[in-house]
């Protein structure tokens, strides 16, 4: 019997040279490092040095998760990244009544300079390559960031990572938004023109398919509907009267990495060819970087069980595998226990150590894309780059992305995604082992990392200090003059950096927004 991928293509028993019959390697794969990116964005990729091991954490206060950074760099970290917790990603201080209960539950709590500062101390910020998982609020916070790094002595231009700053992927999927589509559109597109002068190497925005994924996405969904929410940002940033070359070399993306290890690379390489010909033919880009999707890399955290979490480590290892086969340019391994809680220290060395095995103790790094040529995986990429390129054809005829978002065609198209998968799995027909086969009688206990739950009352009594000791009157200007430029077309990150330095909270500034934009309701 065929077998069905998880985009629901076949997957023939044998491939064969009759698979590729008419196939040109020269237009399909072209050269590592060369138009049209297929076999990757650089000619050398890992045979110089591995791709950046960047490890998710953040929680509790600023002081605890600075605790966990440090140790993860003693261990070989090349990159942070920054988990907020959910009154952050929503633009609310930790004593907003709407923040309550979830203070540093899911992330780091992030009210101000002052927690920015503790969170980064004694990390050199020009050495460390830090990627921030913030959309709503991605400028309030890469400001934050850039002030800290201006008190520790680095300049703008020294200053290297990535701020999400993906909002359409959270009226699709994940629902961490504040503003209506057009104004926060605006935002991510003032964060580009201001990165372009101020923090030149900065990624300005990492367009994410991941978390579509997690929400079920198929991978040719996930690709389609990532590709055309950069499409709506390229267009939203030409509107404003950017060159297409002067910000698309620092766009990037953020996809999943799944055990469907052959479907996961294809789709890898067809996300890049198809990148490559939108940027070049469609806008017109003439920076060979424009043409170049560089993505991080993150393991299905949705395909973690709780039962048997010690299992996870095998299918993070699978996963990782993937996207180094794939051609990721930076990774993050799940801990195995990230399906009970947030992970213990021990666990989040274990996902660094299997990175570093792959990059140590195989022989993936010995060659660039070593899949090349395969009749299986070039026939999987095709067949997938095809039906990629149908599904962002039917979002064109709705109008582009943001009207598809309104229409509610993407959420539904990953709502029945995951709907199919949950049946496959009630029913035995999608075995995942420990969960519906090879299950135990009893599970071994485990103990999970508990964040203490005083956090949000020491948030608060921080805040009231902060408060207390700045200057109220020079506040109230600052966020006055925020408020005007949201009235406004100027650059609005210029003066919310102003009101950051002058110490106004995250949640004032993310109020004097509200107060000008409103707030999003979906329909």
């Amino acid at each position: 019997m065929t077998r069905q991928s998880e985009s629901g293509q076949p997957i023939e028993p044998v491939y064969d040279q009759k698979s590729l019959t008419g196939w040109d390697p020269a237009v399909k794969l072209g050269a590592p490092g060369s138009y049209p990116y297929t076999r990757g964005v650089y000619p050398t990729m890992y045979t110089g040095r591995p791709w950046t091991m960047r490890q998710y954490a953040g929680f509790g206060t600023a002081t605890e998760s600075n605790a966990r950074y440090r140790r993860l760099i003693d261990h070989g970290t090349t990159g942070l990244s920054v988990a907020f917790d959910l009154p952050t990603q929503m633009g609310h201080d930790s004593d907003a009544p709407l923040a309550r209960g979830e203070v540093g539950k899911v992330g780091v709590a992030i009210d101000s300079i002052e927690d920015m500062r503790v969170l980064f101390d004694g990390i050199p910020l020009d050495r460390v390559s830090t990627s921030m998982t913030i959309n709503a609020p991605a400028a309030v916070l890469l400001l934050l960031y850039q002030l800290v790094a201006e008190e520790q002595g680095v300049p703008g231009d020294r200053l290297t990572g990535t701020v999400q700053n993906d909002i359409l992927k959270e009226y699709i999927a994940r629902g961490t938004y504040i503003f209506p589509p057009e104004p926060s559109l605006r935002l991510a597109a003032d964060v580009f023109r201001y990165c372009r002068t101020e923090l030149p190497q900065w990624n300005t925005i990492s367009v994410s398919g991941y978390h579509m994924a997690e929400a079920g996405a198929t991978p040719v969904q996930e690709i389609a509907f990532t590709l055309a929410n950069a499409i709506a940002y390229v267009r939203t940033a030409l509107d404003a009267g950017m060159e297409v070359d002067a910000f698309a070399p620092r766009l990037s993306f953020f996809f999943v990495a799944r055990t469907t290890l052959l479907e996961e690379v294809a789709k890898f390489r067809a996300a890049r060819r198809i990148w490559a010909r939108v940027m070049r033919e469609d806008f017109g880009a003439r920076d060979p970087r424009s043409w170049m999707l560089r993505f991080h890399t993150q393991t299905a955290g949705v395909q973690l069980t709780a039962q048997q979490p010690e299992v996870n480590l095998v299918r993070v290892a699978l996963q990782g595998l993937g996207a180094v086969l794939g051609g990721t340019q930076s990774l993050h391994t799940n801990a195995y226990d990230e399906a009970i809680a947030l992970p213990t220290e021990r666990a989040a060395r274990l996902a660094l150590r299997t990175q570093q095995v792959l990059a140590y103790e195989t022989d993936v790094t010995a060659t660039v894309d070593p899949f090349a040529g395969s009749y299986a995986v070039e026939s999987l990429t095709d067949r997938t780059e095809t039906e990629v390129l149908a599904l962002m054809e039917r979002i064109e005829e709705l109008g582009g992305a943001v009207r598809a978002i309104e229409h509610g065609f993407q959420k539904e198209r990953i709502e029945e995604s995951a709907y199919r998968v949950a049946r496959e799995t009630e029913s035995g027909e999608r075995v995942v082992v420990g969960v519906n086969r090879f299950v135990l009688d009893e599970e071994e206990p485990y103990r999970p990392l508990r964040v203490d739950p005083g956090i949000e009352a020491r948030q608060t009594e921080r805040l009231a200090a902060l408060r207390a000791g700045r200057d109220g009157a020079a506040v109230t200007r600052a966020l006055a003059e925020v408020r005007s430029a949201a009235r406004g077309t100027a650059g609005l990150l210029p003066p919310l950096r102003e009101a950051l330095r002058a110490r106004a909270t995250v949640g004032e500034v993310c109020d004097a927004l509200r107060a000008e934009w409103g707030e999003y309701t979906p329909r």
